[in-house]
């Protein structure tokens, strides 16, 4: 008999809608725990619920009916197994139980999933059906969404909060090194290059020479303090993280690029970036700084692909992938670092300190690697609202 065929189709469906409300509601994982648990409870009665749940790949026990499974405990083979094929599994006879002195006669396992990932697993076992048919199954299924779609939102929230609280560390970092910059940097600059300017009207020769160097010094060290000084500044003046429309930040900066790039040809389908996105005022200061550097960074013509794709835990993946010379696998793990840069970069070394310390202040991020291409590619995860 089919979910839509049984007598009680009505009642049931009419139940899950209640209970996929409640669980949009919840403010926790553990609160969706016991709501799953208690309409699994009233959907089948059956003997033994359990609610497993998919931490960085491993799976682990959040809470079971069952006496032989423990908190944090793990599960058995049908749980991993509906986890590695992503698909829901019966078995029945003697494999239905845990060990061999079980009395459990068939059990379902149903992966809840958010984006083709299963982020957690029902499991329900039986001591009085032989198995599973669809009129069970397609119940647990439905289940199963309305519980994985609450997890991910209660995840992407935690993420944003996570996010906020780093941004107001970094807010305080960054006024310290903005004091350190300006003040105390600041005048030991002014104190040499007043010196600097009193010695060079009474030396000459190579003593001049040498006046000259430390002038120039000093005023390319004030330059640079100016420049970090500004950007501190915009990081400082960011806000917390809200809903935008990535397509018509990604279009405007694409635009603006192209005009001022004539060496770099920009493949990009706006259609594909249809979302909206978790960020701040400065999105497109990324996607600039991204798209620029390829251009910058390399002596020929550069051709980039910008595509936009889902990831499996509520995020979007921006990645612009190039052929252009590359970024040296040697620097690619401190080439975000506040500073750093290439071998053969004339620049500072802020502007991809800038996008990290932006992407992460979003609750995202970026990485850089190599694209089919034989360039870079970076990638850039952000949140989706």
């Amino acid at each position: 008999m089919s979910f839509e065929e049984q007598q009680d189709f009505a009642r049931q469906v009419a139940d899950l809608n209640k209970y996929g409300q409640a669980l949009n509601r919840c403010e926790s994982v553990e609160e969706v725990v016991s709501l799953t648990l208690e309409a699994m409870s009233l959907l089948f009665q059956f003997s033994y619920s359990t609610f497993i749940e998919v931490r960085e790949g491993e799976l682990e026990v959040v809470h079971s009916t069952n006496p032989r499974l423990t908190q944090g405990g793990k599960p058995g083979p049908v749980a991993r197994e509906a986890f590695e094929t992503g698909e829901t599994v019966v078995t029945t006879g003697a494999d239905a139980g845990l060990d061999g002195n079980s009395d459990v006669t068939a059990t379902l396992a149903v992966p809840a999933q958010v984006g083709g990932e299963v982020t957690a697993i029902l499991v329900t076992r039986s001591t009085s059906v032989d198995t599973f048919g669809e009129e069970y199954s397609r119940p647990l299924e439905i289940l199963a969404s309305h519980a994985a779609t609450a997890i991910s939102n209660i995840r992407s929230r935690e993420r944003l909060e996570r996010a906020r609280q780093d941004l107001e560390t970094r807010k305080e970092m960054i006024e310290m090194y903005d004091r350190l910059l300006r003040h105390d940097l600041g005048n030991d600059l002014q104190i040499i290059a007043g010196f600097a300017d009193a010695v060079a009207g009474e030396v000459e020769g190579q003593t001049a020479d040498y006046v000259g160097k430390i002038q120039r010094a000093a005023e390319s060290s004030a330059d640079l303090i100016e420049r970090v000084g500004n950007l501190v500044s915009t990081l400082e003046e960011q806000d917390e993280p809200e809903p935008r429309d990535l397509r018509s930040i990604l279009e405007a900066t694409v635009t603006e690029v192209d005009a001022n790039f004539s060496e770099l040809t920009i493949d990009f389908d706006p259609e594909t970036a249809d979302y909206r996105v978790y960020s701040g005022e400065l999105l497109d200061s990324v996607f600039t700084n991204l798209l620029s550097n390829a251009a910058v960074h390399n002596d020929e013509p550069v051709k980039m692909d910008i595509s936009v794709v889902e990831t499996g835990n509520d995020a979007i993946l921006v990645v612009f992938a190039d052929d252009g010379k590359g970024v040296p696998e040697s620097i690619r793990a401190e080439i975000f670092e506040m500073g750093a840069k290439g071998p053969d970069s004339s620049g500072t070394g802020f502007g991809l300190g800038f996008v990290r310390a932006l992407t992460e202040s979003y609750g995202g991020g970026v990485t850089v690697g190599e694209s089919e291409m034989g360039g870079a590619e970076f990638r850039v995860t952000l949140q989706r609202a």
